[in-house]
């Protein structure tokens, strides 16, 4: 998303821009937990149910993991000291590689420090002046920014508008990328790939799709969009993940045919020049991989959790769902003051539901943005619809 985060400012108006953003109530402010990430939190000295994070299969917090971390340590040590192409590519970073590869049935997968990393790595190596990178509207900001440092002409498509699209192809010059969120994050739709994948090679562009809040989550086993959709990736598509979100831990992957990803090994600017991730944190990744794969019981638990909750939110008058079947649950609320009012209103309660304000969504876009996790259970959901129903006095 972009809707003016980039406006540039110098250090004569830092004052004036700051108590700006104070007056229109859209400054933020950083919350300290105080517990593991999990639906019951304990946040700024208060315990909360919260209904806000990316820990989709309640991964973030499992002992499994955390005993492979602490394996990992003993063997490997905290830090990995060193980039990888250094002496900072330890054997659980090459095994994880190789385990993420085999799960996506693709030829290689290269790790990254951050998603932000892995957006800027990709586009950065296969993309620069002369091209032309066609974005969705509404991506993830790395992918704006991955753009704009790459060098490429941002060319951006109205939202999951093919038509759109394909008119900017066509007039596209130099190498040609779509780039486009598997799920989009604010509003938690999703790509429409199959006719992504079509244009793709018509056009002989690079298809490149985050999928970091579809990775653990979309799919009969978790193994994303393309799962979903029933499509096969061919050899110009290229998919980033996070390990941060679904598998509860860090770091971030991209995935494809060898030739990129050995690409990616020699030009990715965010990878070459970097720490690698510590060893035990990849020790950590295989094993949420492991249980990604085999437990799909928490897919299942998340998406009937999505059913009643939308069921649930339907009658409530004030509060128009956005059309998404993903864990990400927007409710459009209209104005940043009544959602802000919303939020705090769901907060003197203990519920822990984020406003999303501009400049992270248009004007009169801004929404309650509900976050379910395979953590959660059917009463935590009830306690949330019972509060989000007390609401709706609010104007």
């Amino acid at each position: 998303m972009d809707y003016g985060e980039g406006d540039a400012i110098t250090k004569h108006d830092w004052a004036q821009w700051l108590g700006e953003r104070a007056a229109a109530g859209l400054t933020r402010r950083l919350r300290v937990a105080g517990s593991p990430q999990g639906p019951r939190m304990r946040i700024d000295g208060r315990e909360y149910l919260a209904f806000c994070s990316n820990d989709y299969l309640g991964l973030a917090n499992d002992p499994r993991l955390a005993e492979a971390m602490r394996e990992g340590i003993d063997r490997y040590g905290v830090g990995a000291g060193s980039a990888h192409l250094i002496n900072g590519h330890f054997e659980p970073h090459q095994r994880l590689e190789d385990e993420l590869a085999s799960w996506l049935d693709v030829d290689a997968a290269r790790l990254f420090s951050t998603g932000y990393m892995a957006n800027l790595g990709v586009v950065g190596a296969l993309m620069g002046r002369g091209d032309t990178v066609i974005a969705d509207r509404l991506n993830h900001a790395s992918l704006v920014d991955a753009v704009q440092l790459s060098g490429a002409r941002l060319s951006r498509y109205r939202h999951n508008d093919l038509d759109d699209l394909e008119a900017r192809l066509e007039r596209a010059r130099g190498e040609r990328m779509i780039l486009t969120d598997g799920v989009f994050s604010m509003d938690g739709d999703v790509a429409p790939l199959a006719e992504l994948v079509e244009l793709a090679e018509r056009f002989d562009a690079w298809l490149v799709v985050d999928e970091a809040h579809a990775f653990g989550v979309l799919g009969a086993q978790g193994r994303g969009s393309f799962e979903a959709a029933e499509q096969v990736p061919g050899e110009r598509v290229l998919r980033v993940g996070t390990l941060g979100k679904a598998f509860g831990t860090a770091g971030a992957f991209v995935a494809g045919a060898a030739e990129p990803l050995a690409v990616l090994l020699q030009r990715a600017r965010t990878y070459l020049f970097t720490t690698a991730q510590p060893p035990a944190v990849a020790e950590a990744s295989r094993a949420a991989l492991a249980i990604v794969r085999d437990e799909g019981w928490r897919r299942d638990h998340l998406a009937e959790l999505v059913r009643r909750f939308r069921a649930g939110v339907a009658g409530i008058p004030g509060l128009e769902p956005m059309p998404s079947s993903t864990p990400i649950q927007p409710l459009t609320v209209g104005e940043a003051d009544r959602a802000l009012a919303m939020a705090e209103r769901l907060d003197s309660v203990g519920l822990l539901v984020p406003a999303i304000r501009p400049p992270t969504v248009p004007v009169g876009g801004s929404r309650l943005r509900v976050t379910l996790s395979a953590a959660h259970e059917r009463a935590d959901l009830e306690e949330l619809l019972s509060a989000l129903r007390a609401c709706t006095t609010i104007s």
